[in-house]
């Protein structure tokens, strides 16, 4: 494609009303600090992005979000935490579980009290309460293990029974120098009945100590799931499998030497939550248990492409693609650990991708795709070291293409891309694979709508991956649209999907043809439809 230029206006290297400096030398308009929130959970700002380094990229997210709390609205911030966190639209807890400790430690009561009430619905797994309690301590400014602190700790645990808490306490058993004798000594927890007295027994003293004082009928189920996973610590083969199958032991239960049995992953794999399964893939690989034509590798296939399955376990659309990348690279990030992939494994995990998002339904729109594979998008997504921006807006960018009968996809830089190879029909790696071959420049935003233009497509939705740090063009991106409204008499709209946690967008917030979301968020596919349709 030949590089098109617009007439003469403001050139992105100076700013239109509202606008500000973006990263790159342009100028961009400023995303509100809600919206910058939502990015946040959505990316966190692990690993930073082309421009901004992680610590000053997370130190601007925590100012927004302080910001927010000083206006009054930090029960809103709490509410958005909550509804991220609960109907898995974050691909990571960790940035939710910092914005709570904010919250948490934040000095207006409302927000305060709102936050310790949602520690429960938030922090799921001990994991989670850990990191909480790790990022409380690191924003503490004198304020240490007061009555509301030791109060929600006290209830995370007193508000489970006793088998969920004594599996909570033997799977998980500590995260970052913080472990649950910690937990337990400094919130002064008093146990709200037995079984949770038992549990906590037999962290702080051990397990005959815990059956001395609480061999009742009613708690033989935990006192036996307990005994299971102390012997197991010292048990044979035989004896680790059969307290797997018959007293619900998990991986995290199995001795180490005993990690590269085949007979052992078996019964694993029998009940193994989905999570847990796509996060062993490699591993059960590498051993020959998900050997091709294999049964285990057949049921493993078919879980994969159970939606039920996928909803019920919250699996985020990123969780699913960087295990697919992972997964065919043939080793892991970290350790030496290699296999050889299964292609029918490979094929699930791409079918997974699409059915991890939510609502996905078509419009009858006509869709106009544009990747930005410019030099910042080579930027890590979410500091995986597997996954850069571009390819995982490739793979967003397939979500509206399966879904939608009618869309062109085209990419850009400082100049028009052509990427005819990439289609709907194209599995994952396939995307990412051509993606990464596409020649990197600069960053010229309004190329989609000049373009359009130019070549008189008719389209009602622009749909726009970059992370907005566009300075290279003599016209501005909403310039663009609007010049392109207006020749082509078609009252298109611009979705910005943002694939950085940083504070910019190309979407004017005064007009309200355009919109900016989160990129990964799994809820895109649903506000994409919402939007095109005009239902919001």
């Amino acid at each position: 494609m030949d590089e098109i230029e617009s007439g003469d206006t403001v050139p992105q290297s100076q700013p239109l009303q509202g606008q500000v400096p973006n990263s790159a030398g342009g100028f961009s308009f400023q995303v509100d600090d809600m919206k910058r929130l939502q990015r946040f959970l959505c990316l966190g700002s692990e690993g930073g992005t082309y421009y901004t380094s992680e610590k000053k990229l997370g130190k601007e997210n925590a100012e927004s979000i302080l910001r927010l709390i000083g206006n009054g609205r930090g029960t809103e911030v709490v509410a958005q935490i909550v509804e991220f966190s609960v109907s898995g639209r974050a691909a990571k807890q960790d940035p939710i579980i910092f914005a709570l400790a904010l919250c948490a430690r934040a000095t207006d009561s409302d927000t305060k009290t709102a936050a310790y009430a949602a520690v429960e619905k938030v922090c799921r797994i001990p994991t989670h309460l850990f990191s909480f309690i790790a990022f409380c301590e690191a924003l503490s400014i004198g304020t240490g293990w007061g009555r509301a602190h030791r109060r929600a700790v006290s209830k995370w645990y007193n508000n489970k029974t006793s088998k969920s808490l004594a599996m909570a306490v033997t799977k998980y058993q500590n995260r970052g120098g913080w472990s649950h004798r910690d937990l337990f000594r400094l919130s002064h927890i008093v146990p709200a009945n037995p079984g949770v007295a038992c549990v906590c027994k037999y962290v702080m003293k051990g397990l005959e100590t815990c059956k001395q004082e609480y061999a009742s009928a009613d708690l033989a189920e935990t006192i036996t799931f307990l005994e299971a996973v102390e012997e197991a610590k010292t048990g044979d083969e035989a004896t680790v499998v059969q307290y797997i199958r018959e007293r619900g032991l998990v991986r995290e239960h199995v001795p180490t030497n005993y990690l590269n049995s085949v007979t052992v992953w078996t019964a694993l794999l029998e009940n193994m939550p989905m999570t847990a399964m796509i996060r062993n893939l490699g591993k059960m690989t590498s051993i020959d248990l998900l050997k091709p034509l294999s049964s285990h590798a057949a049921t493993v296939s078919q879980r994969l492409r159970d939606e039920t399955l996928l909803r019920k376990a919250r699996v985020h659309p990123f969780s699913v693609l960087l295990a697919l990348k992972t997964y065919e690279n043939g080793q892991g990030e970290k350790g030496k650990l290699k296999w050889q992939p299964n292609q029918t494994i490979v094929q699930a995990l791409d079918d997974a991708f699409y059915m991890s998002f939510k609502f996905v339904q078509p419009t009858g729109k006509r869709f106009l795709l544009a990747l930005d594979v410019s030099g910042s998008m080579c930027a890590r997504m979410m500091g995986s070291p597997a996954l850069d921006c571009r390819s995982a807006s490739a793979a967003m960018a397939m979500v509206t293409a399966r879904t939608e009968a009618n869309y062109h996809l085209m990419g850009f830089s400082h100049t028009l891309v052509p990427i005819p190879k990439i289609n709907a029909g194209m599995n994952l790696k396939d995307v990412c694979s051509e993606i990464n071959k596409v020649q990197m420049g600069g960053t010229d935003c309004a190329l989609p709508m000049i373009y359009a233009q130019q070549k008189k497509l008719q389209v009602d939705v622009f749909i726009v991956y970059t992370d907005s740090e566009t300075w290279f063009g003599k016209v501005h991106p909403t310039v663009a649209l609007k010049e392109y409204r207006s020749a082509m008499g078609v009252n298109a709209k611009l979705i910005v999907c943002g694939m950085a946690s940083n504070g910019f967008t190309i979407a004017d917030p005064e007009d309200s043809g355009m919109l900016d979301i989160a990129g990964f968020d799994s809820a895109a596919p649903e506000i994409i439809r919402s939007f095109a349709v005009g239902d919001i």
